[in-house]
């Protein structure tokens, strides 16, 4: 009988190089068997890269991996890998790969069977019992109906497929072959509320081993015991304990100590100036030569000036050259969201004059509100499904798109954070500073103060980023400015947790009005302003998320 204890998942000094770029270095970890665990970081990070060398399917640079799992690895990618012209029976038999070679092994020993294979056979058809191989069908079935998409035809193409449902059959399959091993990458992308419901009591039924990269908050509250955070810049990951919870005492906890660090260091380099002009000054005060008391002779040499005065001196040089060679920086300051609003002939803040005004706005096929008013200070949450016109009545908002009828007014200055990528050629300081007077250089110093880029990243050319950080420009070039009004269309996406737990307390701080199109489950739950809810071009009295 196979049990969890037989299952092993270690890394030993790992590294992984693509090309000249390292991606992980020196990595030591492991996950223990039953462990649920949460993998995080930015895009680009090295989170898939991790995953694959737990699959299996890389190999290390240097180093080694161990991965032992009797009941099978069940390994899901973001993306199948499969031809469009495959079809649903095909995307069902990759899922359930594992099963499959079983199957043919028990079959090819039936087909010649041999005395001597006997006991071959006998744990063969042990394992393929434990991962209930005989009910495989049934259970990718119960998935799909779970995530949303039952009675898929079984002959149907997958380029005949929206790319949600290609994933939900993926996601169905590799849960339904029920290994001891479970590796998901981003499991919950493409997934309704509905559909992660589901999930997540599947998974907390689950008893192997889960490791799952994800970027849902939600998801790693309810499910994770462990979350291993993947640092792209230090190419290294870490590990924290008491799930997503203690992920966060613990980076709370790293900037209280990085705080405390730099405030001692401040001290120190304050202290040794303070020494060396201290003894500069009482060494110039000592006099080179004076008349001897009590004598008429001619001067005599005063005591020597090295004395232990120069001693110190060189003392305070020394620690002053060493603690400026190893400076102790700040942590960055968390993002910060600034409102201008709109001032009256008085001077006075008009803070309840309407800053977003829409009437009776219709744009065909996509849009249709009657009306919607903002005063600074306002939340709006807008919901709805796909196609309702959420991104629409931000464009139409933000001035990017003219309604076919009706009226959408705002003032002041805006800021939108667009779903799409608008990042600009060059390098990472060009495409922030696109738009701002001068020369790129003179805004670097903004860039840094930020804190979503370290200075040695900002002469990288974009076309080498990530998708997170790409992201990331356009979040700095949202707190270039102050802005009356900003707009957020999935903010979160690529973005990793920190980052978005720091736009989020950005968010309450804000003076400004919000206007918001979200899936982020967290941020849904705890939201306290109001909800507009969208209905393929209706408008529907808002209910609680």
């Amino acid at each position: 009988m196979l049990t969890a204890l037989e299952q092993q998942l270690s890394l030993h000094s790992v590294t992984v190089r693509f090309g000249e770029h390292v991606v992980l270095g020196d990595v030591t970890l492991s996950v223990r068997p039953g462990e649920s665990v949460g993998v995080i970081g930015d895009n680009g990070s090295g989170k898939s890269t991790l995953l694959r060398l737990m699959a299996g399917v890389l190999t290390p640079d240097d180093g080694t991996v161990t991965v032992s799992s009797p009941g099978g690895v069940g390994y899901l990618t973001q993306t199948l890998g499969l031809p469009g012209s495959a079809t649903v029976a095909d995307a069902i038999d990759y899922g359930l790969r594992d099963l499959r070679v079983i199957e043919r092994r028990l079959r090819a020993l039936e087909q010649d069977w041999d005395a001597a294979e006997a006991e071959a056979y006998a744990e063969l058809t042990e394992l393929f019992e434990i991962r209930g191989g005989y009910d495989a069908e049934s259970r990718v079935e119960i998935a799909l109906h779970g995530l949303g998409r039952p009675g898929l035809a079984r002959d149907r193409r997958l380029d005949t497929l929206p790319g949600g449902d290609v994933a939900r059959l993926g996601l169905a399959a590799v849960l339904a072959s029920r290994p001891q091993l479970l590796l998901l990458d981003e499991p919950t992308n493409d997934l309704d509320d509905e559909a992660l419901t589901w999930l997540e009591e599947h998974l907390r039924a689950y008893r192997g081993t889960l490791v799952a990269v994800t970027h849902d908050r939600v998801f790693l509250e309810h499910l994770t015991d462990t979350v291993l955070e993947v640092d792209g810049d230090a190419k290294s990951v870490r590990r924290h304990g008491n799930g997503y919870d203690g992920y966060l005492t613990a980076k709370a906890a790293d900037r209280a100590n990085q705080i405390l660090r730099h405030e001692q260091w401040k001290a120190e380099l304050a202290r040794h100036t303070s020494l060396l002009s201290t003894h500069t000054e009482r060494l110039t005060a000592i006099p080179r030569k004076m008349d001897k008391p009590g004598y008429g002779g001619g001067p005599f040499r005063a005591r020597s000036r090295t004395h232990g005065t120069m001693g110190r001196i060189r003392n305070a040089k020394e620690e002053l050259r060493r603690l400026t060679a190893d400076p102790v920086p700040a942590p960055p300051e968390p993002l910060r969201l600034t409102a201008r609003l709109t001032s009256g002939e008085d001077g006075v803040e008009n803070s309840g004059d309407p800053v977003v005004r829409c009437a009776d706005v219709v744009v065909r096929g996509r849009l249709s509100l009657p009306d919607l008013t903002l005063v600074p200070g306002d939340r709006l949450l807008v919901t709805g499904p796909n196609g309702a016109g959420k991104s629409t009545l931000l464009k139409v908002v933000a001035g990017d798109l003219s309604p076919d009828s009706g009226t959408a007014w705002s003032t002041g200055r805006i800021g939108y954070l667009r779903q799409q990528d608008a990042v600009a050629g060059g390098t990472v300081l060009t495409a922030f500073a696109d738009g701002l007077p001068g020369p790129a250089e003179e805004h670097a110093d903004l860039l840094l103060s930020l804190g979503l880029f370290r200075p040695d990243v900002l002469r990288r050319p974009t076309r080498t980023l990530s998708i997170g950080q790409r992201r990331r420009i356009e979040l700095a070039r949202l707190m270039r400015h102050p802005s009356d009004v900003i707009l957020l269309d999935e903010p979160t996406n690529h973005l990793a947790p920190d980052l978005v737990e720091q736009l989020e307390s950005a968010l309450a701080e804000y003076s400004g009005a919000v206007i918001m199109v979200t899936h982020d489950r967290r941020i849904r739950r705890t939201f306290t302003g109001r909800r507009l809810v969208l209905d393929h071009c209706a408008v529907v009295p808002a209910a609680a998320d």
